[in-house]
């Protein structure tokens, strides 16, 4: 064995002391080449550069899945392959119990796991553009090439190859019910192999490799992969990239290797969906450190949802070009301290990510590299430059409904898929919320409405409008941001409106229509004139000042109503209690010559006196129809 894996054995077995803290000091050295004492500019990133700023005509890399299986007893039965994690951009791991997935999270890696995959790719194998068109092809390829370096003694070949190919068990996937018979024999062949390794030639070795574990390894992908609804989630042309972490009892050093195929290739059942694999990460160690083997494979697999690590994987020539990557992460990583922050905390997503266009840039030589000292740009609200002036629909055209034509190309692709995509059982839900919605938001300012307008405008014509309005801006592909129904400053101009209109004797109706039609007009001149890229100059501040004008309006109303209502009625401060008993009432036969209909009139009653009266009148008016005046003397 070379003296290289005797240095990366003694350092898997955790010996302390001068061995461990001088291979420490070599992982570490390299990390920190961008300090003070150096130069402005490490190897790695002079490494970095020349792989991202290199002209390629080849296309982008494709998106990656990133799965990580470890290897597990399932059900207490032999070691399986078992799906934990999964990556697209943001992690995915797998509850306790086994039965459902978390929400997606930020990857939270502690900072000697990283230092640990930075000495794994350091001593491991390291295969790059390889051929391979099936699982056990690659996997004897991986194996030959560890034990031509040395990195593997020949006589664990074949535990190696049996423990590589063993099933995968994926999320989405039941446990499979097998007779005793199988049991039986593959925990008895197993057995075999890893208690006692001496016993039984190589042929019969290779027979029970054979029967028990190729024959579960097949090329195309199983029903289960072709019916994971999870793989709506993922473009036409993503590719794989598998982990495979996991602990066993006959080796001694630690078994890495990181591959890259030249061409991904379908590998039967080692993925959760029937994505083609091109990459390929393996850790088998000695037992006893499940945790560590567990923390690199999730270090490994959130590098390769890195979209800076990404694209150095897809383009690295050599080891180097890898190491020099993870040296790249590791200086934008960002440290917490323990004792201040709890781990199993999951951090939710941001609404927005952060581009990783300046991360590419610095290495790349692009024109927007930030140098030292400059003053880094905000692509903030408003500015004529960031924020919305990167937004291509906001750029003018120059030329007639310009802008109107490049939306229409631009929503025409999906303008069929926004129906039918609705038809399905998990859109139920949003669309009885924004029913709802709409529904309680147009009977509130209906009413609104109709007192401002007295009764021209009230619920029926909020609930007609409402659904003209938004029937037709679906089926035109409207932006689905703008609020079809009333809201409190179309309250605040309709009320303003309709006194106006009342004050000056116009027709309220009539001028509101026309109204309608011209800002109809204007609308279609702002089309036809691009005049929305202007939207890029808004800031905050005019959302903010429209606002306030709104919540002024809406609270001198309020002051102004209590004011009215203490007019109309004052508060008698004279009252007393004793008054009550010195009011009455008459009942007083109408004048034949007069109106001969009854008239009751809207006076306050006090006492029982006069509420026996008028059911009196009502019950004789009721088997009698004579014609009275009921008279309630008004209370001053």
């Amino acid at each position: 064995m070379s003296t290289e894996n005797m240095d990366w054995k003694s350092n898997s077995l955790g010996d302390r002391g001068r061995a461990r803290s001088y291979t420490f000091l070599r992982v570490v050295q390299p990390v920190f080449n961008r300090s003070i004492f150096t130069s402005a500019v490490s190897p790695a990133a002079e490494r970095i550069r020349f792989i991202l700023g290199e002209e390629d005509d080849s296309p982008a890399p494709p998106q990656l899945f990133t799965e990580l299986d470890e290897l597990l007893a399932v059900d207490g039965q032999e070691m399986e392959w078992k799906e934990t994690a999964r990556w697209i951009k943001f992690e995915e791991k797998v509850e306790q119990g086994g039965e459902r997935w978390s929400k997606p999270h930020v990857a939270t890696l502690s900072l000697h796991s990283l230092f640990e995959l930075r000495t794994c790719m350091e001593k491991g194998s390291i295969m790059l553009d390889r051929e391979a068109s099936s699982l056990p092809q690659l996997v004897e390829m991986i194996v030959d090439h560890q034990i031509e370096t040395g990195l593997l003694k020949p006589d664990l070949k074949d535990k190696v190859t049996y423990t590589l190919l063993r099933k995968h068990r994926h999320q989405t996937k039941k446990s499979n019910l097998r007779s005793l018979a199988d049991i039986g024999k593959t925990v008895s062949s197993a057995s075999r192999m890893f208690t006692n390794p001496d016993n039984g030639s190589p042929a019969m070795t290779h027979r029970n490799l054979t029967s028990s574990s190729l024959n579960d390894i097949s090329d195309k992908p199983e029903k289960d992969q072709l019916k994971n609804k999870f793989m709506k989630k993922l473009p036409r042309d993503a590719e794989a990239s598998n982990v495979l972490v996991g602990e066993v009892d006959f080796l001694d050093t630690p078994f890495i290797a990181f591959v890259r195929l030249q061409q991904a290739v379908m590998l039967g059942a080692l993925t959760e969906v029937p994505v083609p694999t091109r990459f390929l990460f393996i850790l088998l160690g000695p037992k006893g450190k499940a945790k560590s083997y567990h923390e690199i494979g999730r270090a490994i697999a959130t590098l390769m949802s890195d979209e800076v690590f990404h694209d150095i994987a897809y383009k690295a020539k050599d080891r180097q070009d890898l190491i020099a990557g993870i040296d790249e992460f590791l200086d934008e990583v960002i440290v917490l301290p323990p004792g201040e922050w709890d781990p199993a905390i999951r951090i939710e997503p941001p609404k927005s990510l952060p581009s990783s266009d300046k991360r590419k840039n610095m290495y790349s030589g692009g024109e927007n590299v930030q140098m030292n000292g400059d003053t880094p740009h905000d692509g903030g609200h408003g500015g004529g430059g960031g924020g919305h002036a990167d937004c291509e629909e906001l750029q003018r055209t120059g030329r007639f409904c310009g802008g109107l034509i490049k939306d229409i190309k631009r929503k025409a692709p999906f303008f069929a898929s926004d129906f039918y995509d609705a038809l399905n059982i998990q859109a139920l839900s949003a669309i009885l919320f924004i029913y709802l919605a709409t529904v309680t938001n147009a009977i509130t300012f209906g009413g609104l409405l109709g007192d401002a307008t007295d009764n021209m405008q009230g619920v029926l014509e909020s609930f007609l409008g409402t659904a003209v309005s938004g029937a037709i801006f679906c089926l035109f592909a409207g932006q689905p941001l703008t609020i079809l129904s009333s809201t409190g400053p179309v309250l605040v101009f309709e009320r303003l409106l309709f006194n106006f209109s009342k004050d000056h004797n116009f027709d309220y109706l009539e001028f509101r229509l026309w109204i309608g039609l011209w800002s109809a007009f204007l609308c279609l001149i702002l089309v036809a004139t691009d005049a929305s890229f202007l939207v890029q100059y808004f800031t905050r501040f005019t959302e903010e000042g429209f606002s306030s004008l709104i919540s002024f309006i809406f609270i001198y109303d309020a002051f102004k109503k209590m004011i009215k209502l203490a007019d109309y009625y004052p508060i008698n401060s004279n009252f007393k209690v004793g008054y009550n008993t010195h009011f009455s009432c008459a009942c007083v036969p109408p004048d034949p010559g007069e109106d001969t209909m009854l008239h009751v009139g809207a006076y306050p009653v006090f006492g029982g006196r006069c509420r026996l009266h008028a059911c009196f009148i009502l019950f004789s008016l009721r088997n009698h129809p004579a014609r009275f005046e009921v008279l309630l003397p008004k209370v001053s």
